[in-house]
């Protein structure tokens, strides 16, 4: 059965409740009467003749039918939101940057790249997300972010139309608290064997190249935790936990800010940062403004 139109109301109600798992804590969000949305989603259902949900255990979850129409929302309701921005925009004269920041970039460098966009002539309102980096990169093609700061490029030949754009790159050096300098910084890297050392997760792009970096130097640390965030890995390494590994660029602030100090240089072993966008060329003027700061040296 075809139908002529789609009530949009109906529309939120599915896809609030396939978002949340269940009409219960679908009411409870929009604050509403179960009975309320359990008519809706009975409603949309007749209207299309297609059954959208399905109980799987304690939660309900799309049938086919339904994930195609959860795409079809996801790109709807964003649609809506870019739209509440270009009105906002009109109104205030204000610019809107939504920014998805991978877990694993180090946040004093988002920081940085972010920072950027205060100088324009133009006032800037940043909203930022941090996430997983497919759940961001989902996020971006689905128009729900206008560009992902991460430390790693998008694979050739993936599913979604979404464009790598290296901002820079800088090389790395470890660091720890000064009790850890003072064991280990003389005859680095050598000293590193059966040292303590906080790295990131072997779903990070900069893993493999630091345990690549230790196999070179013929080194055994003793690794005492792994992260996939990398505002923990700095926090437990603040507090003496192991030494850890930082782009040269923040020296400056991994001191000021983590007490940490420089135990050894590792020119080999650089980190790279990445803007990803929806389109080849970057055409939102506040991503533009990051661009040409990056160009102006921020990595050196």
């Amino acid at each position: 059965m075809k139908h002529s139109g789609l009530n949009f109301r109906h529309l939120y109600f599915f896809w609030t409740v396939a978002k949340e798992g269940g009409v219960t804590r679908a009411a409870e969000k929009l604050g509403l009467a179960v009975q309320t949305i359990s008519m809706q989603l009975a409603s949309l259902e007749q209207s299309i003749g297609k059954q959208l949900l399905e109980p799987q255990g304690r939660r309900l979850v799309p049938t086919e039918a339904g994930r195609m129409a959860l795409s079809y929302c996801d790109q709807i309701f964003a649609l809506g939101d870019q739209l509440q921005d270009a009105l906002e925009e009109a109104d205030t004269g204000k610019m809107r940057l939504t920014v998805g920041i991978s877990d694993s970039l180090p946040k004093l460098i988002a920081y940085r790249l972010l920072q950027a966009t205060q100088n324009m002539g133009k006032q800037v309102r940043l909203v930022c997300m941090e996430d997983e980096f497919e759940n961001l990169l989902a996020d971006l093609a689905l128009g729900k972010l206008d560009v992902v700061l991460t430390d790693r490029t998008v694979r050739a030949g993936g599913s979604l139309k979404v464009f790598s754009h290296l901002l820079g790159e800088s090389d790395m050096k470890l660091f720890g608290t000064p009790k850890l300098a003072r064991k280990y910084r003389r005859n680095f890297p050598a000293s590193l064997d059966g040292a303590p050392l906080l790295l990131p997760t072997r779903n990070n792009a900069l893993r493999g190249r630091i345990d690549a970096w230790l196999v070179q130097h013929n080194v055994r640390p003793e690794i005492v935790g792994e992260f996939e965030d990398n505002a923990m890995l700095n926090t437990f390494g603040r507090n003496g936990l192991g030494m850890f590994f930082a782009p040269s660029a923040l020296a400056q602030d991994i001191e000021d800010q983590f007490g940490a100090v420089l135990i050894g240089d590792a020119p080999e072993l650089r980190e790279h940062f990445y803007a990803i966008s929806s389109a080849r060329k970057i055409t939102h003027p506040a991503i533009e403004t990051i661009l040409n700061e990056v160009h102006s040296g921020l990595f050196a």
